[in-house]
């Protein structure tokens, strides 16, 4: 007699949502820090004429959007799992992630063409106020890289990561005011203003192409770099009463969460849930992965085309 289904949802032995407590308030500090430094530089950047600081300021504006979508994600994450979101809202910060890649690219693109024009139009700047501001925004984005970088070493996020390249990218942007600002009081060539915004724009294009990369890698649900497949499926092939793998997927729900789905021929004088319970052993001990479906098959019941033709032939010579 079959039992009644639970009214629940389904039970997850992994839970496919994640508290990220350090983050979130890493993230709120840094919110506040750079919306507030924000306001200065675009009025600074305004009043002093400077390209290369009215490019740190976009970017600063793109700070505290990339910050938002950071700090929402982490609130999607928090929402459990249900009967149509099975993983949960986790997938919301590689999408966060994907988006703040885009914007460092979008801007570190503007930044260039408005570099080049530049170039062509040169414009008076007021140094001191240049250098002020840019002084302070030093000050304020070593402050901000050191706290992210402490909060990455506490969570593995990848909404972080984006965040503290974004950061990073303020940081060389501030240096560079600095030394543009100095250099056009010594030598009065105001072509080093743009140069500096130009070669700012790069390190925010390399930046965001990073983060574009490796979320878009997580959205495709390609194999973690961290994993070599082939030497996974050879340690599961050790596992006693397995004769063959194959179906094998594995990808990352968030940039800390691993799936990994197989299918295993078995032979038929073991018990397949003796083989179900080493192999998912094995991937825990040796890759930190909990929560993989393995599916025992005999290839004379289960279908296989040429393929079950193939190992079934070799299986019996």
């Amino acid at each position: 007699m079959k039992s009644a289904p639970l009214p629940s949802n389904d039970y997850h032995h992994l839970e496919h949502a994640k508290v990220q407590s350090s983050s979130l308030k890493t993230l709120w500090v840094t919110l506040l820090l750079t919306l507030f430094f924000t306001i200065v530089e675009i009025i600074g950047g305004i009043m002093s004429r400077s390209l290369a600081l009215l490019s740190d300021s976009a970017h600063m504006i793109s700070d505290v959007i990339a910050l938002g979508l950071s700090m929402t994600a982490i609130y999607m994450a928090r929402r459990a799992s249900n009967s149509r979101y099975t993983f949960g809202y986790l997938r919301f910060e590689i999408i966060a992630s994907f988006l703040n890649g885009l914007a460092l690219a979008i801007i570190a693109v503007g930044i260039f063409i408005e570099g080049v024009r530049r170039f062509l139009n040169p414009v008076d700047i007021d140094f001191k106020l240049m250098l002020i501001i840019s002084s302070i925004g030093l000050v304020v984005n070593i402050v901000l890289t050191i706290v992210l970088s402490r909060s990455m070493k506490e969570e593995e996020n990848l909404n972080v990561q984006s965040a503290l390249w974004h950061f990073i990218g303020d940081l060389l942007s501030s240096i560079g005011v600095i030394v543009s600002a100095v250099l056009i009081y010594f030598t009065g060539m105001l072509w080093f203003d743009p140069f500096i915004s130009i070669v700012i724009g790069c390190i925010i294009f390399l930046g965001g192409a990073r983060i574009i990369r490796e979320s878009y890698r997580i959205l495709m649900e390609a194999v973690p770099d961290k994993f070599d497949l082939e030497q996974i499926r050879a340690d599961i092939h050790e596992v006693e009463g397995v004769e063959d793998v194959h179906e094998m997927h594995l990808w990352a729900i968030s940039s800390d969460h691993y799936s990994l789905t197989a299918h295993v021929f078995v032979r038929e004088n073991i018990q397949p849930y003796c083989v179900i319970l080493a192999i998912n052993e094995t991937l825990k001990e040796k890759y930190n992965i909990t929560h993989s479906t393995i599916q025992t098959e005999h290839v004379d019941i289960h279908p296989h085309g040429e393929y079950g033709k193939i190992f079934a032939k070799r299986s019996r010579t």
